[in-house]
């Protein structure tokens, strides 16, 4: 299969509120109160943590069949360590998750060895796992200043 571009535009509205789109679907993103948003929405590192965790959520209901999983129910439970400093600017500290953490719940009869190998091959093909697992080339290819018109 070829290269696939995929693209979304966000756009900051009052305070630090972000309406986010793609392929026309939207997502409000926010910041809780204390980090000078209005709490309306998930702020960026937890729609982070739920894009991962929906993501191995498609793997393992694409692929169940494929491992004889019949798959009655699956969550995944996420979190991350973030020092808040990186974000504030305070000190040398990276402002991104330091450790994610993320435990599977598959509800099925599969015996654990067919559950095992099918968690290993979720891993092994989430895009979003994979991307913040690995190095990614993230470049910012210009800046447009847009003159409002008097």
């Amino acid at each position: 299969m070829a290269l696939t571009t995929v693209s979304a535009k966000t756009y900051l509205k009052e305070g630090v509120l972000v309406e986010t789109e793609a392929r026309g679907h939207k997502v409000i993103v926010d910041e809780p109160q204390n980090l000078g948003g209005t709490d309306k929405g998930m702020n960026p590192v937890e729609l982070l943590l739920s894009s991962l965790g929906a993501c191995q959520s498609i793997v393992a209901r694409t692929y169940a069949k494929k491992f004889e999983i019949d798959l009655k129910n699956f969550w995944v439970e996420l979190e991350g360590d973030i020092d808040l400093d990186g974000f504030l600017g305070k000190g040398d500290v990276r402002p991104g998750f330091s450790d994610i953490r993320y435990t599977f719940h598959i509800e099925t009869d599969a015996p654990a060895e067919k559950v095992e190998a099918y968690k290993e091959f979720i891993e092994a093909h989430c895009p979003v796992g994979d991307t913040i697992a690995n190095t990614v080339s993230l470049e910012s290819t210009k800046v447009v200043v847009e003159n409002p018109v008097s």
